[in-house]
């Protein structure tokens, strides 16, 4: 079927009614997006998710770390110190046997390297004469040099003899074929811990010979985060199909003696995975339990660095050394100097010793203080998050943003107090930030969006407001739709009415649209400058412009812009009438030039929304407004532009007037002197314009002492000046001729009456 104007119409007023829906409905549609959006982030586990969250725990750490205890773990430390005393690294081997020879004379448990041993040392004298050049003076040298013991070999003599060594190794992602040698055997429970381990290509390890004589054989490589903080380290690596220890877990092996290190991974007997292929639990190494995360990575519980844990290794080759403090001690060799780069960022230092991290981890699982990160936390998290995102989803719509900030701040609050509590009564690392910054985003997005919906009413009612009224007034009203209600207020101000005069003849030139057309570019230019005077536009009554100042909006000088405007009007119209001829000449049209009057007056009255309940307008009533408008009427007959009251020209300030009459308008019993407003301070300053004046005053109090003669001649005395005052004077004249003939009476005190409005 064809898609006729029809169709299309209904098709566009059914999309304009969903879109109006989706928009009503939008702080909640948003809001729950995000709600939905934050959660799939959240259990995707995208790794700014997981960023956020390793910073919270790094916040609860370093607020409140791992106190230190004393603990049988020592670091004997390579420092800048100890390089200056003993020499440049890599020392020669003998040196190292030296140290593992005294370490286990002072009855340390373990010794274990955070260092790998790969190649050959280079100080051995056999590795030394090869260096040497060719001479036959040398050869007995070099036969004898080769003759001492390989340094490596007494490396290893003393690695074997103590027992109690373990070695590092590193495994890399460059592919080779080393794999190090296990010395520990391993037991499994559950699943086969291998499939949740990363699979190291290629290898470093010890030369064989150490590998052989050490006790124990460990890798000390650590994965950081994707900031390069280590908060995990791990404790279990794969080469291939082979299972190895970390150093630090190798170290506790040995220190107990033990053979084997237990495994268990979902599926295990006391371990609830409900099916699912959950990863690895827990260690067991000797007597001691190690809970890990599903990769048998350990949370790292951080001390501030202690110095009753590090011994710099000069120390012991000094005489007189306590070794109290290396008896029973699980030993790590790790180095703090600067220049050999084995520094680490942590939660708590930002240049930690790598041999502190395996340190750390020795003394929490003998103390058996564990960080935790339950497996049901990531559920509870996202639980507590859609749970408190729904009840504001439900709220915020209900009772608004001012009212719904309580319970958001509460969910806040709650969210950080209960990780708070859980880190400091059971170790228990749970995630506050990301569930709380989700409510805050739904609390903000739904505010946003109420606002900006209520925004946007309020430009759309203040848009269609400014067509009626002023600017401020549109404005206040839009900001406080509450004053929409029937009722007013009395208020001193000054009214204004203005009124196209002849009206009707102009009207014959148009058709209905012309007309229309007309009005337009008449009453658009008057209400703007209206407006830039603060006045407001009550209505327009076909050519006549109602308006007023001080309300709604209080202005202290309402009756000196109430004349700049009337002043300014009467200007626009010039330059309008200039424009409106040169159209009628190129149109070949009989051109009729526009005059208005305007009457002032300043007075009490009521001010404020009048009507019926179905209908009403912010408008005005009391008697100084009629008076207004009396007085607009009267400017076509004394000949003047504008006409004011009494009280304007008395509170207008430095405005030139003149006094044109004592007269009762109609429907009015009490007289009222009337003026019209000739200019600005400009004018008034004029002398022309005071000589007038004086004159003009002259000529009025001779015409109400009914001095005729003397009247007349000052009539003519003060049409000598440059202003338009012809059909005043006239009129005057007239009135002169009238009582002339007919005298007013005695008591008559120069009231006129007038018979029209």
């Amino acid at each position: 079927m064809p898609f006729t104007p029809r169709k299309f119409q209904a098709a566009r007023r059914w999309l304009r009614q969903r879109s109006n829906a989706l928009y009503r409905w939008a702080h909640v549609i948003v809001p729950a997006a995000l709600l939905f959006s934050a959660v799939w982030m959240r259990v995707r586990g995208w790794g700014w998710t997981e960023a956020i969250q390793h910073k919270a725990f790094d916040t609860l750490l370093s607020l409140r770390p791992r106190p230190y205890e004393p603990a049988p773990v020592k670091i004997v430390d390579l420092d800048d110190e100890t390089l200056h005393r003993l020499g440049q690294w890599p020392w020669p081997r003998t040196l190292l046997a030296d140290l593992v020879r005294r370490l286990s004379r002072d009855g340390a448990a373990v010794v274990a390297f955070d260092s790998v041993f790969p190649e050959p040392d280079r100080t051995s004298p056999e590795r030394v004469v090869a260096t040497w050049p060719d001479a036959p003076d040398l050869s007995a040298i070099k036969a004898r040099v080769k003759s001492l013991p390989d340094h490596d070999e007494v490396f290893a003599r003393a690695v074997a003899k103590a027992g109690n060594v373990v070695l590092g190794f590193a495994l890399t992602a460059d592919d080779n074929d080393v794999t190090p040698a296990p010395k520990a055997r391993f037991a499994f429970a559950g699943d086969g811990p291998l499939s949740y381990l990363f699979n190291y290509p290629g290898g470093v390890a010890n030369l064989p010979i150490l590998e052989k004589a050490a006790a124990g054989n460990g890798g000390f490589g650590f994965t950081a985060e994707h900031d390069g903080v280590i908060r995990r380290a791990p404790l279990l690596f794969r080469r291939g199909q082979t299972l190895l220890p970390s150093l630090s877990l190798e170290a506790l092996r040995v220190a107990q003696g033990a053979t084997n290190i237990s495994v268990k991974a979902s599926g295990a007997s006391g371990e609830q995975s409900y099916g699912e292929h959950t990863g690895i639990a827990r260690l067991k190494v000797g007597q001691f339990q190690v809970p890990t995360d599903e990769n048998g990575r350990i949370w790292v519980y951080y001390t501030e660095p202690a110095p009753e844990r590090v011994i710099p290794i000069w120390k012991i080759f000094e005489k007189g050394f306590d070794p109290a403090p290396l008896q029973g001690a699980i030993v790590f060799f790790g180095t703090s100097a600067a220049g050999l780069k084995d520094l680490r960022a942590t939660p708590l230092n930002p240049a930690a010793a790598g041999v502190e991290v395996h340190a750390n981890i020795a003394e929490q699982v003998l103390l058996q203080k564990f960080l935790r990160r339950p497996d049901w936390a990531s559920g509870a998290e996202v639980l507590y998050m859609v749970g408190l995102g729904v009840i504001l989803l439900i709220l915020l719509p209900r009772l608004g943003a001012a009212l719904c900030a309580p319970v958001g701040l509460g969910g806040v609050v709650a969210a950080l107090w209960l990780s708070w509590h859980a880190f400091t009564q059971w170790n228990y690392l749970i995630d506050p930030v990301f569930p709380s910054m989700t409510m805050l985003l739904i609390y903000m997005s739904s505010s946003l969006i109420s606002y900006l919906k209520s925004e946007a009413e309020r430009r759309h009612l203040r848009g269609t407001l400014s067509r009626y009224l002023s600017p401020k007034l549109a404005e206040q009203i839009a900001k406080h739709p509450e004053k929409l209600k029937l009722g007013g207020e009395t208020r001193t101000m000054t009214f204004h009415f203005c009124d196209i005069r002849g009206f009707t003849t102009i009207s014959e030139q148009f058709d209905p649209h012309g007309l229309t057309q007309f009005i337009n570019r008449f009453l658009t230019p008057m209400t703007n400058i209206i407006f830039d005077n603060n006045g407001t536009v009550d209505k327009y009554m076909g050519d006549c412009i109602m308006a007023f100042w001080n309300a709604p909006l209080e202005d202290a000088d309402h009756v000196k812009n109430a004349c700049k405007a009337a002043l300014a009007m009467h200007e626009k119209l010039r330059q309008l009438n200039a424009e409106w001829e040169a159209e009628a000449k190129a149109a070949g049209k009989k051109f009729i030039p526009i005059h208005i009057g305007t009457g002032l007056n300043t007075g009490p009255c009521v001010v404020g929304n009048m009507g019926s309940d179905q209908r009403f307008d912010y408008s005005v009533l009391g008697d100084d407004v009629n008076l207004a408008s009396r007085l607009e009427g009267q400017s076509k007959t004394y000949g003047v532009d504008v006409v004011v009251g009494p009280v304007t020209k008395d509170t207008a300030g430095d405005f030139a007037f003149i006094e044109l009459d004592l007269i009762k308008v109609k429907g009015k019993t009490k007289p009222v002197r009337i003026f019209a407003l000739m200019g600005g301070p400009a004018v008034k300053a004029k002398p022309e314009f005071q000589a007038l004046d004086g004159e003009h005053q002259k000529m009025l109090s001779a015409y109400r002492h009914q001095n005729w003669d003397h009247a007349r001649e000052l009539i003519e005395k003060c049409k000598t000046f440059p202003f338009p005052l012809e059909k005043l004077y006239h009129l005057y004249e007239e009135r002169i001729a009238l009582y002339s003939v007919q005298s007013p009476g005695n008591d008559w005190d120069g009231t006129f009456t007038a018979t029209t409005k």
